[in-house]
């Protein structure tokens, strides 16, 4: 089984329960030290090949999941692989779908709907959650 993300890594969101997510932005480099287990990757378009287990969502920019069951599915998944693996989400810039998706994985996690976006612009990025129907899917996301 592989060990979890170094809580002190960039771009690492400690859950309130333990579990360790890393949310990125593809459009940087990967960084360097330990790589993903699994990776939830949101887009518009296939992300690029990636050496490990990943699972792609179409997400447009600035939008919601095309198929938002598929998306809910995809999230429950990372959160129970987060456990026992090194689970990244990660969309272009590493801020709207990524910290929508971080601020699903909250939610799961625990953390009361109405505080999700205000916990992951906390801990993870200011700006996570860009636009307010991110804003309400997080706040109806169960």
């Amino acid at each position: 089984m592989p060990t979890p993300w170094d809580s002190a890594a960039p771009g690492v969101l400690a859950l309130p329960s333990g579990r360790l997510v890393r949310g990125r932005g593809l459009r940087r480099p990967l960084p360097p030290g330990q790589r993903p287990t699994y990776g939830l990757y949101l887009l518009g378009r296939p992300h690029p090949p990636v050496d490990w287990d990943s699972e792609w969502i179409r997400w447009p920019d600035f939008r919601l999941p095309s198929d938002r069951e598929a998306a809910r599915a995809a999230m429950h998944a990372a959160w129970r692989r987060a456990d026992t693996e090194r689970v990244e989400v990660a969309c272009g810039g590493g801020v709207g779908r990524t910290g929508t998706a971080l601020a699903c994985l909250a939610v799961l996690d625990g953390v009361p709907a109405p505080e999700a976006v205000a916990y992951v612009r906390k801990h993870y990025a200011p700006r996570a959650v860009e636009t307010p129907w991110q804003r309400r899917f997080v706040a109806r996301f169960a």
